[in-house]
């Protein structure tokens, strides 16, 4: 979506314990995106990424009026690839190789920027006839270097494609990657884990492997290890410390992480392991270099540049 921020932090200062079990808790901070509210829990001055993950924004949850909704105009992404998941609400997807998709609830897309590509993110002119609510995740993951030159690419995994988990007292879907013997369908360009699930008080819900793992509490109180993770904080895990998490109220989490890709450099939507790479995109876009968007002919200027 648009650049990231930094965020606040809370280092884990309980028992001792708990700084074995729990890295950071990073509490949201909110941003304004252009008539919705988002929460933007990476990057942050302590945590720059979890596994191949360098953001995450927490879409609303907002409630538009008859006539208003989300326009988020044309604008490149270099060296990533982004993963849009909704819980509640839709999004017209354009980009510049010509795909059109609306993201509904409990499907994946999945846009590998590569070494180019330019997309909007909008509120269908059909949905703006009423009241309307939008809720959802969209994260960016680094690609590996030898990766971040491939060829721009689009995804879209509708909700039956997703495999679904359940066990005592949870359940929930399987979006990126493998855990409890299942494989999910969406591609992958280096190890990744991507879950979300609903928790209902008391349960206890067991970690899949991952290299760095994270959790982020959409709903409830859930504990790990001795320290309690509220409504909204994201928890670096320690994964070599912990089994699992406990539901201290009904919980909705996401569960994500994978390997870690080394260093990257980020400047608006921008992502490479090279700074010049990134000032290169920056001088494509301001001289009009890359694609458009067929449909959309508006764009984001770069910041300081409106």
């Amino acid at each position: 979506m648009s650049q990231p921020s930094e965020n606040q932090f809370t280092p884990v200062e309980c028992q001792a314990d708990v700084s074995r079990s729990v890295s950071f808790l990073i509490d949201p901070k909110g941003k304004d995106l252009g008539g919705f509210q988002v929460s933007r829990m990476l990057p942050n001055r302590q945590v720059r990424s979890v596994g191949p993950f360098v953001f995450l924004d927490h879409m609303g949850p907002a409630d538009f009026a008859p006539g208003e909704g989300i326009e988020v105009r044309p604008h490149p992404h270099i060296g990533l690839a982004t993963i849009t998941y909704l819980f509640e609400g839709e999004i017209l997807h354009r980009d510049s190789l010509g795909y059109v998709q609306a993201i509904r609830p409990g499907a994946v897309n999945l846009m590998i920027a590569g070494r180019g590509i330019v997309h909007s993110e909008r509120t269908g002119p059909k949905l703006k006839v009423s009241v309307q609510r939008l809720n959802g995740l969209q994260m960016w993951l680094a690609l590996p270097e030898d990766s971040e030159e491939i060829d721009p690419a689009f995804y879209h995994y509708a909700a039956d494609e997703l495999p679904r988990f359940s066990g005592e007292g949870f359940s929930g879907r399987l979006l990126v990657g493998q855990a409890f013997g299942l494989e999910s369908p969406v591609r992958q360009i280096s190890p990744t884990l991507y879950l979300e699930a609903s928790m209902q008080r008391g349960a206890h819900f067991s970690l899949p492997d991952a290299e760095e793992v994270a959790l982020y509490l959409l709903k409830g109180r859930v504990k790990a290890g001795d320290c309690q993770i509220a409504n909204g904080q994201l928890a670096i895990l320690n994964r070599s410390q912990l089994d699992g998490v406990l539901a201290e109220s009904d919980a909705s989490i996401a569960l994500f992480g994978g390997h870690p890709l080394g260093i990257r450099h980020m400047y608006w939507n921008l992502v490479s392991s090279r700074p010049e790479r990134i000032e290169q995109a920056k001088d494509d876009w301001r001289e009009g270099r890359f694609d458009p968007v067929p449909g959309d002919d508006e764009f984001i200027p770069l910041p300081g540049e409106e």
